[in-house]
């Protein structure tokens, strides 16, 4: 749904009559990736929800992300021209995304080094040349999601982190479509009070897991340096993280090529049935299946899923449980 509509033009005046100023140009880095790049497929895992206010998708192909970087918050504008890639920041961070740029799309990911083992495998990473594993360099940015995302439907959690960064974000910098925001810094993430968790739908236990993630966010976000495996342990040692939130946060913040998920209520049926005709497999089956791909199963998994070949429904949606209401 995001980009489906053109976004309403701004107002010329505010309110009083009085001009608006316009906004300062931004900073701009124009990269070449040297091969085939989708900005749909690098740059949508991080969007969460068709509503995600720090991530929105126009009519003319641009990508628009808010962020909030080690220098501040930021606006990033991409879009991609004829093999060029065009970057305009705006804001505190706007010098910082723009560094980030290239390993924001995967200048730092090898696809060739994959070797498909199954002609879905391979059907399908023809089809999607420009699939690359991009990292953005900030753990938080990954991580509250993540955990907002923790043992509810998808509809709840894109409702609940809409709801919270709308409500104690910031104005994304720049001249950003309508809406958009920067995520809280970690000081107001722990100010939220325990009523508007509940009134986005968040349990006690997630609420907290996020409270006792953002008290100790410096050193969560010095893992962005580490590998992806010293960057899961780190993250682990919050309790309220495991497995399943420390390789969905390291899949964005580092693009770990190999952090499959495990524990997911989806993904192991979907892998198994897609190269097993197994939609009853465990995660123990799901490893097995993706084991020749050791080093690159993240890569086999998202493969998976883009080549459509999935089980069935076997039951209706769950729907959400909607705490706030209680």
């Amino acid at each position: 749904m995001a980009g489906r509509f053109a976004p309403r033009p701004p107002r010329a005046t505010a309110q009083g009559g009085i001009p608006r100023q316009a906004h300062a140009p931004g900073r701009v880095r124009v990269w070449e990736p040297g091969g085939p790049l989708d900005l749909g497929l690098v740059l949508g895992p991080l969007r969460r929800g068709p509503g995600d206010p720090t991530f929105r998708t126009m009519p003319d192909g641009s990508v628009w992300r808010a962020s909030r970087t080690p220098a501040g918050p930021g606006t990033l504008r991409v879009t991609a021209r004829g093999g060029e890639v065009r970057g305009e920041a705006w804001g505190p961070g706007a010098a910082w995304l723009l560094e980030e740029l290239p390993r924001m799309l995967g200048a730092e990911d090898d696809p060739s080094v994959f070797v498909p083992r199954h002609r879905l495998l391979a059907f399908t990473a023809h089809r999607r040349p420009g699939l690359r594993l991009g990292r953005t360099g900030l753990v938080l940015e990954s991580l509250i999601p993540s955990v907002l995302e923790q043992k509810v439907t998808t509809l709840e959690a894109y409702q609940a982190w809409r709801l919270l960064v709308r409500k104690f974000g910031e104005p994304a910098p720049g001249p950003a479509p309508g809406r958009m925001c920067v995520m809280p810094a970690a000081r107001t993430w722990a100010l939220i009070p325990s009523w508007e968790w509940h009134l986005a739908g968040v349990d006690d236990k997630r609420a907290s897991t996020v409270l006792r993630a953002v008290r100790v966010a410096a050193r969560l976000e010095e893992a962005a340096g580490m590998e992806p495996a010293a960057a899961r342990e780190r993250l682990e040692l919050v309790p309220g993280v495991g497995p399943w939130t420390s390789a969905e946060t390291v899949q964005r913040s580092h693009g770990a090529p190999d952090a499959v998920t495990v524990g997911d209520l989806h993904l192991p049926g979907i892998v198994g049935f897609a190269l097993g005709g197994n939609r009853y497999a465990d995660d123990a089956e799901m490893l097995r299946l993706l084991e020749p791909y050791a080093g690159q199963r993240h890569r086999a998994a998202r493969l998976v899923l883009l080549s459509g070949r999935v089980p069935a429904r076997r039951a209706p949606r769950m729907a959400p449980r909607g705490i706030e209401r209680l």
